[in-house]
């Protein structure tokens, strides 16, 4: 990708953060940061869970305050009291959680707010939608959307807007390589017209593509900015990690494979809107990966088989015992446990304590008694430990968390009542490398103790490493993959391209010449 045009290093940024702090709880966040976005500038911002890039963001946004320091806008002082100011003067969010009004079709989630002819605004609307394969009825209710679709909604209606900063969190998340790069391309036209781009990823290979410059952030200080041109991947990797970190010696154990013990879950020709005649097994200690691009199901089926979406056909059992009545709580208290792609929606109880949330999931259990504030604190801790969750204190407010520690908050509470099988959906979406290996060293303590897991995600080479046996969702049907495709360029190519079996029952793919 052609790289922006080189700019005069001497132009006043767009906005600049001057000595910034920002403390909660009696806590430092940030430590006197200097921070600036320059007019035209794909500027990346690194970090670990907790290094305070999610509060950069939320300052930059108006939607915290700073505690100490100064921000400037084109060199004048700011003072960005709330979300309404950040957009008067020019700086809008796309945010790594889609936020959009279910009840309002896409075309008005939108358009909503925005001054203008409406027609010229929904014909604007419908050709950036187009344009970054956003391929949806403008006219359907936005409640219905996946979260894929959620986060394009974001990412266009951040485009309809005039701004001069755009800040994209963890834009790329949800996309597929295709949409990546038509938003990559997108990128790069808004730069070209001077607009400054801040630029959150955990994707080291977007961010040395896409960007200009890359800003560091490790506990709450930055340890490296320079121009990409300057830098590598190892250098990005090393620049995250603390002085103190040791790569440690590899412990997964060996991969196991499918036996003759009885399943742990069993899903026996599931129906739905959505997907038909699914059926799979999984067995103690397996790995058991789907893999399926955005639309295909993967999600729905995975709300289905836990009960969230009760309206299914045919036939689930846990540990060989039919569920009888398809419910979240009864999945779980049959030992069943399921960890969202949408944590907002389905995992995290923002308002609450990180020991409430982790503590959550053991009143649905069969006799539960209270814990009492003494247990419920002792069993945060341990789970803060074994998952390494960065946070002041078991008292500390979950919506307050970076959001990967948010996504090991939720894998904690669905850990606590020790299930016998694991639904995974998207379980890395959004984390750092070191949170993602912290994640992948979970699962195989899981499958060491004979818990079956099923790890559903859209990364490919995700799939391919963990995974014992792989499964492709394509058009609402379940394939298993053809044993002679065992690289992640086959994988992909397989679940971007697969086609529905032929005649004698084996799955096909296209693949580019």
């Amino acid at each position: 990708m052609i790289k922006g045009l080189q700019r005069d290093v001497e132009e006043v940024p767009l906005i600049s953060l001057h000595g910034v702090w920002k403390v909660f709880d009696g806590g430092p966040v940030l430590k006197g940061i200097d921070f600036d976005i320059n007019p035209g500038e794909i500027h990346a911002l690194l970090g670990g869970n907790g290094s305070g890039k999610s509060t950069i963001v939320k300052i930059l946004s108006g939607a915290y305050q700073t505690t100490a320091g100064k921000i400037e806008i084109e060199g004048n002082t700011a003072n960005l009291s709330g979300p309404s100011d950040a957009h008067a003067q020019g700086i809008y969010m796309v945010p790594q959680e889609p936020h959009v009004f279910p009840n309002l079709s896409v075309l008005e989630n939108l358009t909503i707010g925005l001054s203008g002819d409406p027609a010229t605004n929904a014909r604007e609307a419908a050709r950036l939608a187009h344009d970054i394969g956003m391929n949806v009825d403008l006219a359907l209710s936005a409640g219905h959307l996946t979260i894929a679709n959620q986060q394009l909604v974001e990412i266009v209606r951040g485009l309809l807007r005039e701004a001069n900063v755009l800040v994209l969190d963890e834009p790329t998340s949800s996309l597929t390589s295709r949409e990546v790069e038509r938003l990559a391309e997108q990128m790069r036209a808004l730069s070209d017209k001077g607009i400054g781009i801040l630029f959150i990823s955990h994707r080291l290979s977007e961010v040395l593509e896409f960007a200009d410059r890359v800003s560091v952030l490790r506990d709450g200080n930055f340890v490296l900015s320079e121009p990409v041109a300057n830098l590598n991947a190892e250098m990005l990797v090393e620049a995250m990690l603390p002085a103190e970190f040791n790569v440690p010696e590899e412990t997964a154990t060996p991969k196991t494979h499918k036996t003759t013990e009885q399943p742990v879950l069993e899903v026996i020709n599931l129906s739905a809107n959505v997907f038909h005649n699914i059926s799979f097994e999984v067995y103690p200690g397996e790995i058991l990966g789907i893999s399926g691009v955005v639309g295909s199901g993967r999600t729905e089926l995975a709300e289905a088989v836990y009960g969230i979406d009760t309206q299914v056909q045919d036939e689930i059992r846990i540990c060989g015992v039919p569920v009888e009545k398809n419910s979240p709580r009864s999945s779980q208290q049959m030992g069943l446990a399921y960890v969202p792609e949408d944590r907002h929606k389905h995992g995290v109880f923002l308002s609450l304590a990180a020991a409430q949330n982790i503590s959550a999931s053991m009143i649905s259990l069969p006799k539960a008694k209270y814990l009492g504030t003494k247990k419920e604190f002792s069993l945060a801790r341990s789970f803060v430990e074994r998952l390494r969750i960065k946070l002041a204190s078991p008292q500390q407010t979950a919506g307050t968390l970076s959001g990967g520690n948010q996504q090991k908050l939720v894998l904690a509470k669905m850990l606590a009542p020790e299930p016998r099988v694991m639904i995974l959906d998207e379980p890395t979406r959004g984390i750092d490398a070191r949170a993602r290996q912290d994640v992948y060293r979970i699962i195989r303590e899981l499958t060491s103790k004979g818990v079956g897991v099923v790890v559903i995600s859209s990364e490919v080479a995700e799939i391919a490493e963990i995974a014992d046996r792989i499964l492709i969702m394509t058009r609402g049907r379940l394939w298993p993959l053809p044993p002679q495709l065992d690289s992640v360029e086959q994988i992909s190519a397989a679940t971007m391209r697969a086609k529905p079996p032929n005649s004698s029952g084996v799955l096909t793919a296209e693949f580019a010449s």
